[in-house]
């Protein structure tokens, strides 16, 4: 009885370092796909605004208006403490 407890406990031990050599992979997915979206952003940044600057402007103009407004909703979790 005390082997099929030991076996049950082995097969929980693989299973538990699948789920984390699982995580490993997603978060290394996570940071690929990531990454690759920035720089495809810059690019085609810098492209629109070579080619056609007033829409880059218009569009640096949402962006940074968007990211005003997240900022003004959504304060930080953190409190401000002033001495």
């Amino acid at each position: 009885m005390e082997c099929l407890l030991q076996y049950l406990d082995d097969i929980d031990d693989f299973i538990g370092m699948l789920a984390l050599a699982a995580e490993r992979v997603r978060r290394l997915v996570k940071t690929i796909i990531l990454v690759g979206a920035t720089l495809c952003a810059q690019v085609f940044g810098i492209f629109l605004a070579l080619t056609q600057p007033p829409l880059a402007l218009a569009a640096v103009s949402l962006i940074s208006v968007g990211l005003l407004y997240r900022a003004a909703v959504n304060p930080t979790s953190k409190p401000v403490i002033v001495s």
